[in-house]
């Protein structure tokens, strides 16, 4: 994150002094923006960094414990640099959040400068080749020149230049949120990779007695795990691919000081960053179980998968916080419609509502003919779901401050239903991207395979979700039968292509990292080479049979 905040927020003279010494690895940079005691809630950071107009400087500390940086990776042992996000104090007032690029150890000798504490936070769920650090600063000087002044500026003097918006400055985050999508696409595959292909290749039981034991992927059961997860990961795929564009394109216009679309880019990243990385998380760990015993093996690859990925729900902003940034700007988009105005972009829908009113119904009440092999007519099924959920969370909201709530209470006591329609909202908006790319296909059978992929992703999200589609009034109870029963027919149809789906995500072995996932197929020959490289294997008999085991056995 140390580069891309260069590039988004330092001008030109600071990119000149800090990005090629940090291109060139002279500085080693990481980005320190969470504390011990606040993370997603970027406002409660506690950090200061004060201006003396003295000497032109900024004097940075930590003034708590809880406000010590906690968790940046790179910072334990690696970093010489760091940006810090701390709140700017100048001629006696707090502007809120900024950054500044901080030097904390010695070129050279790598030692910790005066004023700084800095160290590794010690062991992990996993991961344990990051170095998150810690650090502590008390009355560090840093230069006037190293606060990132592309938008915001402090002058000579104190004065205070506010930016066009706030949220310019929380860019970086937006940045990487972007790509937690595509890696959420890329560890399922993975781990879709390694499940699939060990279930073409594992023997089990008996599916007709007397007959040779069937590959697992056979069973019905295995690909009811399997299938809607590689489904997925192809949808995440090419979400992945339009948040990317998307941020790069309006990334364009807000250089161009056009920040129109700022808001839904926000909304968008956090809610999608929170969809898919819970998704993907529970998925890789549905593959590992459906390795079965073997999949609890590292030699599987999908444990370290697992604790390489699972950290994504909770940095970069907690996923159920991303949800409900993301309800704010579909309320405040449901407000709108509400007022006359109409709505752009992905909640373009909400303006069907105004329409709605026109009679006395209730949104639930719109007819929508969903065709189940369709995937454009499932788009509606799942837009009508996204509006339904919108307006009942705002309706509730309403509700909670017609009971003289204050706004904070009333959005406490309504956020399980605006985390629910921002579900929805992302589900939509998923759904919606994947059928997009299946016109953009020429390949007659390569887009046949992919509707399938497709259609079993959004029948299996309604299959899941049947509650909210029947009591909208969306689906009937026959056709609910009749969506399980063509997930079931879609299992076999996929079952065909099942291990070339996997096969084209072009995962090399040496990536891949699993023993149970190989190209070649060749799993138990390799797994009892694997096993016979344990370190436990170094000596035929362990210290601890001499240590313990051979001294009680004297004693019986």
């Amino acid at each position: 994150m140390f580069l891309p905040t260069l590039l988004t927020q330092a001008t030109p003279e600071q990119q000149d002094r800090f990005f090629m010494p940090a291109w060139n690895l002279e500085i080693i940079g990481t980005y320190a923006q969470t504390e011990m005691g606040h993370g997603t809630h970027l406002r409660g950071l506690e950090t200061t960094a004060t201006y003396d107009p003295a000497t032109q400087e900024f004097i940075l500390n930590s003034p708590t414990v809880t406000s010590i940086k906690w968790w940046p990776g790179g910072l334990g042992k690696t970093s010489n640099h760091a940006i810090v996000l701390a709140q700017l104090y100048t001629q006696g007032q707090c502007k809120g959040l900024h950054a500044f690029i901080v030097p904390i150890r010695q070129l050279g000798t790598h030692e910790p400068l005066p004023g700084i504490t800095v160290g590794d936070i010690g062991p992990k769920f996993g991961y344990d080749e990051m170095d998150n650090g810690y650090l502590k600063m008390d009355n560090f000087r840093i230069p006037r020149e190293n606060m990132l002044m592309k938008y915001a500026q402090v002058e000579p003097d104190g004065t205070y230049v506010k930016p066009l918006s706030d949220k310019l400055t929380y860019g970086t985050m937006v940045f990487i949120r972007s790509l937690i999508v595509g890696d959420s696409a890329r560890s399922l595959s993975r781990a879709c990779t390694i499940a699939i292909r060990y279930s073409a290749v594992r023997h089990q039981s008996e599916l007709k007695p007397g007959e040779p034991e069937p590959q697992i992927l056979d069973y019905q059961t295995q690909q009811y795990k399997l299938f809607p997860l590689l489904a997925t990961a192809y949808a995440f795929h090419f979400v992945g691919a339009y948040i990317k564009d998307t941020y790069r394109r309006i990334s364009g216009d807000i250089n161009e000081g056009d920040l129109s679309e700022l808001p839904e880019l926000h909304a968008l990243t956090a809610g999608l960053k929170a969809f898919t990385s819970w998704t993907a998380n529970a998925g890789i760990e549905e593959c590992r179980m459906a390795c079965g015993g073997h999949g609890y093996s590292r030699c599987s690859g999908i444990p370290d998968i697992y604790v390489t990925f699972t950290p994504s729900c909770t940095y970069e902003g907690e996923n159920t916080v991303m949800m409900l940034q993301t309800a704010r700007f579909l309320v405040k988009s449901y407000t709108q419609v509400s007022s006359g105005q109409r709505v752009t972009g992905m909640v373009s829908y909400l303006n069907d509502l105004s329409r709605q009113r026109i009679q006395p119904q209730h949104v639930a009440a719109r007819t929508v003919t969903v065709r189940l092999n369709d995937p454009v007519s499932l788009v509606e099924a799942y837009k009508a779901r996204a509006a339904w959920l919108v307006e009942a969370a705002a309706k509730n909201l309403e509700a909670e401050l017609n009971h003289r709530r204050s706004k904070e209470d009333a959005w406490n006591k309504t956020s399980v239903d605006l985390v629910q329609a921002s579900e929805a909202h992302c589900h939509y908006v998923i759904v919606k991207l994947f059928t997009a790319k299946l016109a953009e296909i020429s390949n007659a059978a390569v887009r046949a395979v992919l509707t399938e992929l497709c259609l079993l992703y959004a029948l299996c999200g309604i299959s899941k979700n049947t509650g909210d589609f029947l009591q909208a009034g969306i689906l009937t109870d026959a056709q609910i039968t009749q969506v399980k029963q063509r997930v079931k027919e879609l299992l076999a149809v996929i079952r065909l292509n099942a291990v070339a789906l996997v096969d084209s995500f072009d995962f090399h072995d040496s990536h891949l990292g699993s023993v149970l996932g190989r190209y070649d197929g060749n799993v138990y020959e390799n797994m009892f080479e694997w096993a016979k490289k344990s370190p436990l294997n170094k000596t035929e008999v362990h210290e601890s049979f001499h240590k313990h085991l051979k001294p009680m056995q004297a004693k019986l």
